[in-house]
């Protein structure tokens, strides 16, 4: 049987915001899986389990450039809250974002490699951040860049630093900004149903069957409620079926929003600082008995 450490039940918790106690139970049901043990949760307490799943776990911003038709997302990390604040810091993400738009890379391995000079520190963008973490005292690194230069239009939204969007399009350009910020504040997982990810749609319909499963109604009633259940879901992350954030009746969707506008999203990319990181979770209270220990065997 797996040990349930009382980290791996805070951490459940931070992704959840379930009860402390049925985390637990969910982490000795799944064998000390967080995933899994997510799962059993949201089965257990529905999607109240999952408004916590996108909580970042790492410090650091989000910076974006559009140089012509070229544009360029990019995340730049460091150790704590009190760096992304630093103007040295700042600096060096917006100069990394437009360095990435007007030389076009894709790779973070690329940009490294690309002239910059800043706070005395050059040549290369590489050389900066190694500076810079002289100068700072804590670690910093390029995480990911989005690249667009296919021509399209673009548009960008930062909100604050955290969070960055930048979306294709055609059209009306107050339009897209719209959508931009739509973006940040609902998050969707893709452009239109058809393009969600097919792991996200499993996921949701392993979790939707184990839900109607329990409801202990004939298998073909089970099959219908699964079946709405990950429709409902599809129209829930997909960006033109969301009901758009400023629509006045509280009803239009983006797609419909789009279609007044005479405007098309060719697509969109969207940054949350720290996303899919894993920040390590100390054991606060073991740290402090083997320092204990160690001490007493001086």
């Amino acid at each position: 049987m797996a040990v349930i450490t009382a980290s791996m039940v805070a951490e459940l918790r931070a992704r959840t915001d379930a009860p402390m106690m049925e985390c637990k139970k969910a982490l000795t049901e799944a064998e000390g899986d967080l995933g899994r043990a997510e799962e059993i949760l949201r089965v257990k307490l529905g999607n109240k389990a999952g408004k916590a799943a996108s909580r970042v776990t790492a410090e650091g911003v989000v910076a974006s450039a559009v140089v012509g038709t070229t544009g360029a997302l990019l995340e730049v990390n460091c150790e704590t809250d009190f760096v992304t604040k630093n103007d040295a810091f700042l600096a060096f993400a917006n100069a990394c974002a437009k360095v990435a738009a007007e030389h076009a890379v894709t790779e973070v391995e690329a940009l490294a490699a690309l002239p910059l000079s800043q706070e005395g520190f050059g040549p290369t963008v590489e050389d900066v951040r190694r500076g810079l973490i002289g100068k700072i005292g804590e670690n910093m690194s390029l995480r990911r860049i989005k690249l667009y230069n296919a021509g399209a239009q673009l548009a960008s939204y930062l909100h604050g630093t955290r969070i960055g969007v930048m979306v294709e399009f055609e059209g009306d350009e107050v339009a897209a900004k719209d959508v931009a910020m739509h973006v940040a504040a609902m998050k969707p997982a893709a452009l239109s149903s058809a393009e969600v990810a097919p792991e996200l749609v499993e996921k949701e319909r392993k979790i939707a069957t184990e839900k109607a499963a329990e409801s202990g109604k004939p298998a073909e009633i089970v099959a219908k409620m699964v079946e709405g259940s990950v429709q409902k879901f599809l129209k829930e992350v997909s960006l033109l079926d969301q009901v758009f954030v400023k629509a006045a009746d509280g009803k239009q969707t983006v797609a419909a929003m789009l279609k007044d506008k005479a405007t098309t999203v060719k697509g969109f990319t969207l940054y949350v600082v720290g996303e899919g990181i894993e920040k390590k979770v100390d054991d606060f209270a073991a740290e402090v008995a083997a320092q204990v220990a160690a001490a007493k065997g001086a």
